[in-house]
C-alpha cells in the first residue's frame, strides 16, 4: 500500500494538469497554451519553494516531458538545464520499453500445471506433444508442447525429454542373441 500511493497521487496530478491543459487549449492554441503551462509549472516551483527550487516530482517530470514536445521548449527553460530535460525524457523513454519489452510469457494457472503433471503421471507413455494435445482437444486449453515440458515431472534430475521405459528394455533383452550372432557371423 505504500508504494501504490505516490503512484495515486502522480497519476492524480499528471490528470489535474492535463485537464488544465484541456480547459486552456479550447481557448487558443496548443503550442501557445503548452508554452504557458510549462512556464507557470516551473514558477510555481519557485513560489512553493522561496530560495532554490527543490527537485521536481515525477508527476512534474512528466508533464514538463510532455509539453516541451509541443513547441520550442529551449527558450523557455527557467528552473532546469535543457541536457537535465532531455534526461528525464530519456530515461522515460527507456522506462516505457523495459515495460513493453518484459521478458517471458506469464505462467500458467496453478489448475492446469497440476493437470499436466497428473495426465504425466497417469499416461507413463504419452510425450509433452500428446499431453498438449489431449489439453486442447479434450478441453480446449491451448498449450504448445514446449510450455508442457516446463512443468513435466522429471524423475530425479533428467531434463532430456525421454524416459526409459520398460518396452525398451524388454526389446534389447530379446533381440540382443540375435544382434550377437550377426555381429559374430558379420566379423567372419
Amino acid at each position: 500500500m505504500q508504494c501504490v500511493r505516490p503512484l495515486i497521487e502522480t497519476v492524480f496530478a499528471i490528470l489535474c494538469v492535463l485537464g488544465q491543459f484541456l480547459w486552456t487549449a479550447l481557448r487558443s492554441r496548443t503550442s501557445v497554451v503548452a508554452e504557458n503551462l510549462f512556464l507557470r509549472k516551473q514558477l510555481a516551483f519557485y513560489q512553493e519553494h522561496k530560495r532554490r527550487p527543490q527537485p521536481l516530482t515525477d508527476a512534474g517530470r512528466f508533464t514538463l516531458v510532455q509539453w516541451s514536445r509541443l513547441f520550442d521548449w529551449i527558450s523557455a527553460l527557467v528552473i532546469v538545464k535543457p541536457n537535465t530535460l532531455i534526461g528525464w525524457h530519456r530515461r522515460d523513454f527507456k522506462l516505457f520499453w523495459r515495460w513493453k519489452s518484459r521478458l517471458g510469457r506469464p505462467p500458467l494457472r496453478c489448475e492446469i500445471r497440476e493437470l499436466i503433471v497428473r495426465m504425466a503421471r497417469e499416461n507413463p507413455t504419452w510425450g509433452q506433444m500428446r499431453v498438449a494435445a489431449e489439453l486442447y482437444l479434450k478441453l480446449g486449453i491451448l498449450v504448445s508442447p514446449r510450455t508442457v515440458r516446463k512443468y513435466w515431472p522429471w524423475e530425479g534430475d533428467d531434463r532430456s525429454g525421454r524416459r526409459a521405459s520398460s518396452h525398451t528394455g524388454r526389446h534389447l533383452y530379446a533381440t540382443t542373441p540375435t544382434r550377437l550372432s550377426l555381429a559374430i557371423s558379420w566379423s567372419q
